[in-house]
């Protein structure tokens, strides 16, 4: 059996990379990438903390991490729409050419 704390070191190098696309890109795609990374993290630590807990048999990680992804879900189907938006306007998916006081 793998011990739990191979899924907090996974969870946290993966939470570390989207942490670090979130905040070094500039591509707003990119961006939204790092943020869905996270998020897998989020899941690979509830579902590591349900299995390792005393009450297996309740499904409570299992469900939050359903919650989690269907979270990500639609966050990634409204950011993708505010950016196709936004390019449509605009022309640029670059984050530092984005000025929103600006005509």
């Amino acid at each position: 059996m793998v011990p739990m704390t191979w899924y907090l070191v996974l969870a946290a190098f993966v939470f570390a990379c989207g942490l670090y696309a979130a905040l070094a890109r500039r591509n707003a795609i990119a961006v939204l990438m790092g943020i869905e990374l996270m998020l897998n993290a989020v899941n690979i630590n509830l579902v590591a903390f349900w299995r390792y807990g005393e009450t297996v048999d309740q499904l409570a990680g299992q469900v939050f991490a359903l919650f989690v992804i269907a979270i990500a879900a639609a966050e990634a189907a409204v950011g993708l729409a505010l950016i196709i938006s936004v390019y449509r306007n605009r022309r640029t998916v670059n984050l530092d050419e984005l000025d929103l006081l600006q005509g």
